[in-house]
């Protein structure tokens, strides 16, 4: 065929050129092709490279020879006349067999590619189709300057590897090659037919050596027939057998196969009797090796129950004494037809003058006792195999077993690690003695990688020991663009190392690392983590103990199982990120600093469920006359809803609070709210999904009394001084959303340096623990009088709280003080204007002693304004009360429920500018209704007196 360089110095060629100087390569070239450049230049191959190896060592009467010489010759008389040739090549590169569309086309090739015996591997020969085809395991097509040799140039093929359909195991490749102007699509198709008949062909073989081994077992058998005893044949056996004792006979039959060597075992049954299965080796006339198994049964009547004796005679042929295993019945594995092992029933059809029974029984009978005392025993055939295909069936069944292992084994959290060590745990050992896993840092946070090749981590690193030189956990890992891994990453397929001596891009990337690995491992397979078309990362299986490198089988496996745990990954990833997202919400809704005052000291604590984050809260409000509004509550659910409705909620509390309003009322306006949101939410349907619990507290410290209110709430926890610990039993009332049920309030005096522990019912209601015992938890950990609130708090937590909470906890402790009487001042008067004189007079007097003159001025003017206005639009009696803690409060009380309104006095108007006065004298100012009357305060900053 013609050689030489191609023309032109355009798409791939010039793509050549570029990477042969070292030069950046532009989009357009295929990555199996650049990844085999890559491969061959780091092998330190010539494109100028002339010749081939030549081996003479190889089998010319090999199976894919036998087997591809009839398709091959077919082949050839199809394309008789054009400048085709078609090659086949063994599983290591070697041409096995030529043919040309021309005679004339031999003679344009060098003499030793000829015949048979040139090396096409990779290794040697740079980029092509056998290699290539060899490298990637697929179909591969290989045009023109793709080629990485200078001799190549002017051609195109097309290779496909050819497998044993049994194993699994490629046994060749089937190459055509043909000048690059003469390319046609259609060559794909009838390359995959015609590999399809040499594999046709390649499985018929392996049937012709099961019917030998069958002919040679049924010529033993006939010949001794003259001594069998009959009670119970196999085959009447098998008509009362349950599907899943035939399963599991079938099963037992194909591991004893793939021993190759004799043994027995014995089969329990559903219904109590037992079989014993014997193996027998053999060599058929052709000199196939193989064995059979027969099943052995002891000779009482059908009617009684079968025992097996603890010995089993040895069968005609045998020397020496068999072991007997006694089996316990496996779980069941639904019985399958195993490529390549033929029972006598499969074969019936090649031997027609053979009587079968539903177990392929060949006649009953067997060997003659040896033990004149034992009952006679009937023997009958189960199957027949060779040890190699019954080690392919063997392997494969458990293939399907680890399958369903890992439906169950990976994906049990929404965790992205621990899915990811769940994948390594699975297929250790038995896929892999040691398994890496590579994630990039934002799969890990929850969010999509931009490019995973270049943010890397090293997220699991498990094996059969851990004394291997692998880069630890947490690490980040780079590839180099001829490492398996990036190969990997960048065409999103599996990549098969089955040596690692060989691999030369694995083994540029860091010499010194892979030299010690290589003294441990010797095979890899790469896997991408793919999930809804995104790579997330990498998977690593390393083989190390066994002999054999990984196969084709091993990888589909490996990629199976990595398939299955990266959509495990891209759940628990997406939920990560859904999560702190919600998190994120949750706690930006909640306070962040709370306000500075001296009516407790406060701690707090927000605990997130693992599995969710619900809606949880907690608020801490400073009321008028020094008094303090202290909140939790918990929007039933979890996720984004309840964390927008409970920032609805605590803003409405809030404000709500501030109104002054007593603590049942304040439940009552936010269970309104409730049921708007309920009924506006367009989810709910008419079905009510919005719903929630709170607890809201007022303490006074000038009184020292706590009033509180709870909706559906769990009762707040109450630690007096002394260290007495209580749960106030406050009326219930219904959870907020309900709507039309009364909440009702109750007051508790608290001496000063009590505990208010108010908490969600996260810390202590939990499937896996007793209420009662959590609360004995809780009197616990709190009755240490000594604590501060942040010791209580941690306490708390520590010793209360689930380990795994499945729901949210906030946790509000408020250590009570109490206001001093000497900092309060309050003077009763009638409705008498004459005495306004009075009270300025005294409280300017008690300023003094304060040692507030500075602030007199202002606080005589607003004193005079509203007791003046509760005179002249309230009723008596009146009190006024000073209040003297980080502000100066002055309050003036009357038995009236008239509330006065800041309003624009117009210029012709007699009054009402007094009010206005007062609100630009002090920081706040407002009304606090009583149960019968109101307070109006005023509250008058300190800082600049």
């Amino acid at each position: 065929m013609p050689t030489g360089r191609a023309t032109g110095g355009t798409g791939p060629a010039r793509s050549r050129e570029r990477f042969l100087q070292g030069e950046p390569v532009e989009a357009g070239v295929r990555t199996s092709i650049m990844n085999s450049w890559q491969r061959s230049r780091s092998l330190g191959l010539s494109p100028d490279q002339a010749d081939l190896p030549f081996s003479e060592d190889f089998d010319r009467d090999a199976r894919i020879v036998r087997a591809a010489v009839p398709v091959l010759d077919r082949l050839q008389a199809m394309f008789a006349g054009s400048k085709m040739n078609i090659s086949v090549a063994d599983a290591s590169g070697t041409v096995l067999l030529r043919r040309f569309g021309e005679a004339s086309l031999a003679r344009s090739l060098p003499a030793f590619q000829r015949v048979p015996g040139f090396v096409f591997a990779e290794r040697v020969a740079g980029t092509n189709g056998i290699g290539l085809a060899l490298a990637e395991r697929q179909l591969i097509r290989v045009h023109g300057a793709e080629h990485f040799a200078e001799r190549s140039q002017r051609s195109a093929c097309r290779a496909l590897p050819v497998r044993d359909p049994l194993s699994g195991r490629i046994e060749g490749v089937l190459c055509f090659g043909y000048p690059s102007s003469t390319e046609d699509s259609a060559l794909a198709t009838t390359i995959r037919k015609a590999a399809q008949a040499i594999e046709r062909r390649l499985l018929g073989q392996s049937s012709a050596r099961e019917r030998a081994l069958l002919r040679a077992y049924l010529d033993t058998g006939a010949e001794a027939s003259v001594a069998l005893h009959h009670t119970i044949g196999v085959d009447e056996l098998a008509l009362e057998l349950h599907p899943r004792d035939r399963a599991v006979l079938t099963e037992k039959a194909a591991e004893l196969i793939s021993r190759g060597q004799r043994a027995a075992f014995v089969v329990s049954l559903l219904d109590g009797r037992r079989v014993t299965l014997v193996s027998r080796p053999m060599r058929s006339g052709s000199g196939v090796e193989g064995v059979a198994i027969e099943a052995v049964l002891p000779g009482p009547s059908p009617r009684e129950p079968l025992a097996v004796a603890t010995r089993v005679d040895v069968p005609p042929g045998f020397s020496g004494r068999l072991a007997v295993a006694t089996a316990v019945r496996p779980r069941f594995v639904p019985a399958t037809a195993a490529p390549g092992r033929l029972s006598v029933a499969a074969l019936s059809r090649h031997l027609p003058d053979t009587a079968y029974g539903p177990f392929g029984t060949v006649g009953r009978g067997g060997a003659a006792d040896d033990h004149p005392d034992s009952p006679p025993q009937s023997r009958g055939l189960v199957m027949v195999g060779e040890p190699r295909v019954g080690t392919y069936a063997l392997a494969a069944r458990r293939r399907l077993e680890l399958l369903s292992e890992a439906s169950a084994r990976i994906g049990t959290t929404l965790d992205v690690r621990r899915t990811a060590q769940e994948l390594a745990e699975t297929a250790v050992p038995r896929l892999a003695d040691f398994v890496t896993i590579d994630l990039p840092e934002a799969v890990l946070r929850g969010e999509e990688s931009a490019d995973p090749r270049t943010d890397l981590h090293r997220t699991v690193v498990h094996g059969i020991r851990d004394d291997l030189p692998f880069s630890p956990v947490g690490k980040q890992v780079d590839f180099g663009p001829t490492t398996p891994q990036m190969r990997c990453l960048t065409s999103g397929k599996a990549v098969l190392e089955p040596d690692l001596k060989a691999a030369a891009g694995w083994l540029a990337q860091d010499p010194e690392h892979t030299e010690r690995l290589l003294t441990q491992v010797h095979s890899l397979i790469a896997v991408p983590l793919v999930a809804r078309g995104v790579i997330l990362g990498i998977a690593s299986f390393y083989r190390a103990q066994d002999p054999a490198p990984f196969s084709d089988d091993d990888r589909s496996m490996g990629l199976e199982l990595a398939n299955r745990a990266a959509l495990s990954i891209d759940n628990a990833r997406r939920y990560t990120r859904e999560r702190t997202m919600v998190l994120t919400l949750q706690r930006s809704l909640l306070p962040h600093d709370l306000p500075d005052q001296d009516a407790v000291e406060i701690a707090h604590r927000y605990l997130p469920a693992e599995s969710d984050v619900g809606g949880d809260w907690y608020d801490v409000i400073p009321l008028s006359g020094t008094r303090i509004g202290l909140f939790v509550g918990d929007v039933v659910g979890h996720g984004m809803l309840s964390a927008a409705t409970m920032g609805q909620l605590r803003t409405a509390a809030r404000s709500f609070a501030e109104l002054d309003f007593p603590p049942d009322e304040v439940l009552t306006h936010l269970d309104n709210l409730v049921g708007r949101l309920d009924r506006e939410e367009p989810a709910a349907a008419g079905v009510g999904v919005i719903g929630a619990t709170c607890l809201y507290a007022i303490y006074d410290p000038t009184s020292q009394q706590c009033t509180m209110a709870r909706a559906g709430h769990p009762p707040p926890a109450l630690v007096r001084p002394d260290g007495t610990v209580s749960f106030p039993d406050l009326p219930a009332g219904p959870p907020l959303g309900l709507g039309g049920l009364p909440f009702e309030a109750a007051e508790i005096h608290l001496p000063e340096g009590s505990r208010l522990l108010l908490y969600t019912d996260g810390l202590i209601e939990d499937r896996h623990r007793d209420v009662d015992v959590v609360l004995d938890q809780l009197r616990g950990a709190l009755a240490h009088p000594e604590h501060t609130p942040e010791q209580t708090c941690q306490a708390v937590l520590e010793t209360v709280a689930p380990a795994h909470p499945c729901d949210d906890i906030a946790l509000l402790v408020a250590r009570t003080h109490a206001l001093d009487p000497h900092r309060i001042a309050a003077w009763d008067l009638p409705a008498d204007p004459a005495r306004v004189s009075e009270v300025r007079a005294a409280a300017l007097r008690q300023l003094a002693d304060w040692g507030l003159d500075e602030a007199a001025f202002a606080a005589e003017l607003m004193l005079s304004e509203l007791v003046t206005n509760a005179i002249r639009h309230g009723a008596g009696p009146i009190r006024v009360r000073l209040l003297h803690g980080r502000t100066l409060i002055c309050e003036v009380s009357d038995a009236s429920n008239t509330a006065p309104h800041l309003r624009r006095a117009a210029s012709t108007d007699e009054g009402g500018r007094g009010l206005f006065l007062v609100a630009q004298l002090a920081q706040s100012w407002g009304t606090r209704y009583l149960p019968e009357g109101k307070v109006i305060w005023a509250e008058c900053g300190l800082d600049g007196a």
